[in-house]
């Protein structure tokens, strides 16, 4: 993934032309930006290419197979458990080098399970600085994926008063981001899209015409890696290190 080193909208510049805490509306995606996610799909994914132990291929060609399953599965079922299940199933027939039993399929399925298992863990700073920013801000959560899954983990989390509105969208494209800027009456030269995704969070909003803040995550799913694309005229793009520091922002 490229580093923003050009047209990134810096700290002193963002201070010189804006008003510190001046209000915003801020979409905020859920999954590795709010709470941890993808960390649990990658040991489900480490246990699962274990099980296959397959004896031609390395566990990288046996990822990048399972990277090709999802997509497949994701195009035909979206997001979430039921299309992870579906696609670890799908590589496992590809490539086992036995018949695959009843047994197996249990087993693989049970690795998906246990995404399901894990409780809420958010992300460092999340607890303290939410209510900050709600207090200061409109906070539109901006999430993807199965809608009773992700509405399940924001209950769980116990975030959802600090919001103002709820879209939880199967894809997050430009057009759904204009979309929602319509819906909920959005200005978008004080709105912000703010997430650790550059397929998904990043390079849409500011397609869209939003600024974005750009949250790294050392996990962040391989699916949604992506080149940041040049900022347009006129639109800012922040880079942080971690979630605490929009504290310096807004």
């Amino acid at each position: 993934m490229r580093k923003v080193t050009r047209r990134c909208f810096r700290a002193r510049q963002y201070h010189e032309s804006m008003s510190l805490y001046s209000y915003q509306t801020l979409l905020l995606d859920a999954d590795d930006t709010l709470w941890e996610n993808n960390i649990y799909f990658e040991r489900a994914i480490a246990a699962f290419i274990s099980f296959l132990d397959h004896k031609r291929h390395s566990p990288v060609e046996v990822r990048q197979a399972l990277n090709h399953a999802e997509h497949e599965s994701i195009a035909a079922m979206g997001y979430g458990l039921a299309s992870f299940t579906h696609s670890l199933i799908t590589c496992f027939r590809r490539l086992s080098e036995r018949e695959v039993s009843t047994a197996d399929e249990e087993k693989i399925r049970s690795f998906a399970r246990s995404i399901a298992d894990q409780s809420i863990e958010l992300m460092p700073g999340v607890s303290e600085l939410l209510p900050q920013l709600a207090a200061r801000h409109r906070l539109i959560l901006m999430t993807k994926g199965a809608r009773d899954e992700q509405a399940d983990k924001l209950e769980r989390s116990g975030l959802a008063p600090y919001f103002s509105a709820i879209e939880i969208v199967p894809e997050k494209r430009t057009e759904v981001y204009r979309e929602v800027v319509l819906r909920h009456l959005c200005e978008p030269r004080t709105t912000w899209m703010i997430g650790n995704s550059p397929k998904s969070d990043i390079n849409p909003a500011l397609a869209a015409g939003l600024h974005a803040v750009f949250v790294v995550h050392k996990d962040t799913w391989v699916l949604e890696h992506a080149d940041l694309m040049t900022v347009p005229a006129g639109q800012k793009l922040l880079e942080i290190k971690n979630f605490s520091q929009l504290a310096e922002y807004f």
